[in-house]
């Protein structure tokens, strides 16, 4: 079995020797370059890297990963896309062995794209940048996705954990541009739709948003049920006098996952409707299977449903389960002064009774 690491880049001197050291086991690391400007090149060849300098104009990031998976070798097995801001965890390359003894096309593994202020991670889902080296092209100007193509596609999971530390800096000023494009390419497509409406949310343009969302809704594609029900969550906050509406509609779309449970409890706390709050989070934490994709919200899985839940239940001097749901909000993330605080009036209060 051989593996290629690959990746485009541009102006990542700061994350090359990371790279290099979480994927040293690879048989071939590769970095196509985009145009850097410090020395993201220098390191890299410095450190055995084959570096090869390519031109996308005008830029779309589906072409660029198509231009540096045809300058892998044609031996290559596995290739993985890891971009310079990530790192793959030690024992990969034993999964991947596994994998290929079973012919599989596409490992499916561990992503882990944010932390908590603890460092546990916050969202996960399963990544699909593990591919063949042949049968593969990326698809989408961005977000792009290598899709299958003249083979048939076998996916497995595998014990293999990549994480994205990104630079917080960097901007994303290349990326509505670019979804607006992604949407006008593939109007049928609900995932362009939907990755477009969230773009337009992002920048505060909530019309705009409003008007994509609620086309992505129409669309035959728009079948997966979670990314619907996100949908409606982005709809409750761009049409705030729907809110409401918006909130109970995912929760029905949906109602097998925590997210729009905690975000309609949120709503009725913060309109003093504790009764109806309360519920809604209840409900939310009944649901202890945490799934793996990117609408898996961190919010929905930290301490931010205990305390939602806690504030409500004070309010409806249920002090007891106040109590109860502070004292986890507090644990899983101890560093939080308002909960510390929250807690002196829920342990006074329950102390009355």
């Amino acid at each position: 079995m051989k593996v290629a690491v690959y990746s485009i880049a541009l102006n990542e001197e700061k994350f090359v020797q990371r790279w290099y050291e979480s994927a040293k086991e690879a048989d071939y690391l590769f970095i196509a370059d985009t145009g850097s400007s410090d020395k993201t090149v220098e390191i890299a060849r410095g450190l055995g890297i084959v570096c090869h300098i390519i031109s996308v104009k005008p830029w779309r990031f589906d072409d660029a990963r198509n231009a540096s998976l045809a300058l892998l070798p044609e031996d290559i097995d596995y290739c993985i896309a890891l971009d310079l801001d990530e790192t793959i965890q030690p024992g990969w390359r034993k999964e991947l062995e596994k994998a290929h003894a079973n012919k599989v096309t596409r490992p499916r593994y561990m992503f882990t794209t944010t932390f908590n202020p603890d460092g546990s991670p916050g969202l996960q889902f399963s990544g699909i940048r593990i591919h063949a080296r042949h049968g593969y092209r990326w698809q989408y100007p961005i977000h792009e996705v290598p899709n299958p193509y003249g083979i048939q596609e076998t996916q497995q999971w595998v014990d293999i954990n990549i994480e994205h530390h990104p630079d917080q800096n960097k901007s994303r000023g290349q990326y509505l541009p670019l979804l607006a494009q992604s949407a006008a390419e593939n109007p049928e497509d609900s995932r362009c739709s939907f990755y477009y409406g969230r773009e337009l949310y992002f920048h505060g343009l909530y019309a705009e948003a409003t008007v994509e969302f609620k086309r992505y809704l129409k669309l035959k594609s728009a079948t997966w049920i979670p990314e619907r029900a996100a949908a409606m969550r982005y709809l409750a906050e761009t049409e705030e006098s729907l809110a409401e509406a918006w909130l109970v509609k995912a929760v029905w779309t949906d109602p097998s996952r925590r997210e729009s449970h905690v975000k309609l409890g949120e709503f009725y706390q913060k309109n003093g409707q504790f009764s109806k709050a309360k519920e809604s989070v209840l409900s939310a934490l009944k649901i202890t299977e945490k799934p793996l994709d990117y609408f898996c919200e961190p919010w929905a899985w930290n301490a931010n449903p205990h305390d939602v839940l806690a504030l409500a239940a004070y309010y409806e001097k249920d002090y007891k389960l106040a109590l109860e749901h502070g004292k986890i909000a507090l644990s899983l993330d101890p560093d939080n002064e308002r909960y510390r605080v929250n807690m002196g009036y829920y342990q006074s209060k329950f102390e009355e009774l």
